[in-house]
């Protein structure tokens, strides 16, 4: 069967590099990472196999196209990522898997740590219960009764692991399981639903990174890669709800040192944002459907979240919805696409059916057909290629696919067409200027008092927003606006003063800004320095003002002055009965003409 040239020219852009049907490696996105294990420029790939689910749970590590070791695991991984934990030469990364209530850290892949989520508080009626049966105070019926009750109570997920296991197995096992564990002290503990990294104090590509970490408690937890202790602590809940959501998919963007932002994907279909300083999570939006996969956009902090009911949908930063498309079918699992040679990053989404479509933003670039649909896939550098794609199916095949050095993407048409060789443009090199001393000198000052530096651009720009409300406070309290924003009296006030001197005629329009009221009782006073100035008329009476008409005042004012210097008029509105004026404006007067004078 020959295939369409339209799929030949997607094909012209990968190479098939390895395809192993046998691999039987069942596994998510979540739990896959690329990473240089050794610090020798030769990237790995780190998969956790789920394997049936319950057993053989392995981590396994594959150096090319061949498995290079394998780490028997616990529990069923949630998440598996790579980071850096410190500055020590060589630069090598840790692993972090995610199971369980725990995070176990290697190094080498041999284990390093083991962090434990903090405990829950119990139920004190719990509490009381399992201390009771262990006293032989209550039967076992009773017991089991009242831990019924008390479930319809709290909720099933508010009691202690114990108690939940209990309430889950037959009535004919129920009394030998509390015979066994009501010995054992209570306890409530939470498991890790899914984890990601945010640097901590550079952005650099090697640089050091702390864990974030979702729970199902509705927590999101950031973890010091250092000493595991807990640097930031948010509740998924916002101040206009109490209700908790518990986070599927977590990501983030920034630095933890200087600004951050973290977006969780909850399982009620809301997406979720945290910033530096929360204590509690914002809700962005409320989701048409239950999340399936999400990245962030480093370039504008926008949000690309594949959805249940077949759609893909983009965000912006504040919650607001740019584009949404519909997909042929269900997505299976998305993950970014970074070109820096093209200043690009595309969303690679896997499709029910074995179909996996690649978009710029709403424009689709390229589709790429795997023999089953694939549950995982990563992109990035694998041995020594730079742009690897490696998928697994559903039926644990492990595919790699290697993008072409001389491939390019059509970004910009509106087609879903690529060309694989650039323009002849392209290939001009640039002359770029060499790097100066003290270019360097700066860029390392830079980089080294960055937080410094920015908390610096902050002070000056919160005292310089200070210094504006404190202005704009003063003006309107000595009535220096040719506005007023008393209620009672809405007038503008504007003024123009002609003539080329000594001798000045001044204009002085008022204007009743309100919807239907009248303004009567008002008068135009001037203030000047006499010895300057002499004026016809000092003090105007205002007649009744009409809303919407501009009534003009006029008056004459003479330049007395034998420098024929100039000076300011202050001119007032003032109303009958009150010491303090409606509003006021200041009027720079002209210099005189000295021929004029003569």
């Amino acid at each position: 069967m020959m295939s369409s040239p339209r799929n030949l020219e997607y094909e012209q852009l990968w190479l098939n590099a390895h395809t192993d049907t046998r691999a039987a490696v069942y596994t998510f996105s979540s739990c896959i990472t690329l990473a240089d294990l050794n610090a020798d420029g030769d990237f790995k790939l780190v998969v956790a196999d789920l394997g049936t689910g319950s057993t053989n749970v392995k981590l396994k590590v594959y150096k090319g196209t061949s498995l290079h070791s394998e780490t028997a695991l616990l529990d069923v991984p949630t998440g598996v990522t790579s980071f850096y934990m410190d500055l020590n030469e060589p630069r090598m990364p840790a692993i972090a898997v995610a199971s369980g209530s725990n995070i176990y850290i290697y190094k080498n892949m041999r284990p390093y740590f083991k962090f434990s989520l903090p405990s829950m508080d119990i139920n004190p009626l719990e509490k009381d219960l399992w201390m009771q049966v262990r006293d032989e105070q209550i039967e076992h019926g009773v017991f089991i009764e009242l831990l019924n009750n008390l479930r319809a109570e709290i909720g099933f997920s508010q009691m202690s692991t114990q108690s939940q296991h209990l309430l889950t197995l037959d009535s004919s096992n129920t009394s030998s399981f509390v015979q066994q564990n009501c010995k054992f002290p209570v306890k409530r503990q939470t498991v890790v639903t899914c984890m990601t990294t945010l640097k901590k104090a550079l952005a650099e590509e090697t640089a050091v990174s702390c864990l974030v970490v979702g729970t199902e408690s509705s927590e999101i937890l950031v973890l010091d890669p250092e000493a595991f202790t807990i640097l930031e602590k948010i509740k998924l809940s916002d101040e206009d709800s109490t209700t908790l959501a518990v986070p599927a998919v977590l990501s983030a963007c920034g630095l933890h040192a200087v600004e951050f932002r973290i977006v969780a994907a909850c399982r009620d279909g809301s997406l979720r944002l945290a910033r530096r300083g929360w204590t509690e999570t914002k809700t962005l939006v409320q989701l048409p459907a239950q999340p399936v996969a999400m990245t962030i956009s480093p370039d504008n902090a926008s949000i690309t979240i594949a959805l249940m009911n077949q759609t893909l949908q983009c965000y912006s930063k504040k919650g607001k919805l740019q584009w949404m498309i519909n997909l042929p079918a269900a997505a299976c699992a998305l993950c970014p696409v970074p070109l820096p040679h093209q200043s690009a990053t595309l969303v690679a989404v896997s499709l029910n059916g074995g179909l996996l479509q690649l978009y710029n933003g709403r424009q689709l670039v390229d589709v790429i057909k795997a023999p089953q649909s694939v549950s995982g896939l990563v992109f990035g550098r694998f041995g020594q290629e730079e742009n690897a794609l490696i998928m697994f199916t559903v039926d644990g095949s492990l595919l790699v696919k290697i993008l072409k050095r001389t491939a390019h993407f059509n970004l910009n048409g509106g087609g879903n067409t690529a060309s694989v060789a650039p323009g002849a443009a392209q290939q001009i090199k640039l002359q770029i200027p060499k790097k100066t001393r003290l270019f360097l000198d700066q860029t390392m000052r830079e980089r080294d008092n960055c937080v410094m530096m920015h908390r610096t651009f902050q002070r000056d720009l919160f005292q310089l927003r200070v210094d504006v409300a404190r202005a704009c406070v003063k003006a309107l309290q000595s009535c220096n606006n040719p506005v007023s924003l008393e209620g009672a009296e809405p007038l503008k006030l504007s003024a123009q003063v002609l003539g080329l001197g000594p001798l000045f005629k001044m204009v002085i329009s008022l204007q009743n800004i309100s919807a239907s009221s009248m303004i009567q009782g008002l008068g135009i006073l001037f203030h000047f320095d006499d010895k300057m100035y002499s004026m016809d008329k000092p003090f105007i009476n205002v007649p009744l003002l009409v809303p919407g008409l501009e009534y003009p005042f006029e008056t004459m004012i003479r330049n007395i002055s034998e420098l024929a210097l100039s000076d300011q008029v202050r001119v007032l509105v003032v109303k009958d009965g009150q010491s303090q004026p409606v509003l006021a404006a200041i009027i720079n007067m002209p210099v005189c003409d000295l021929l004029g004078m003569v």
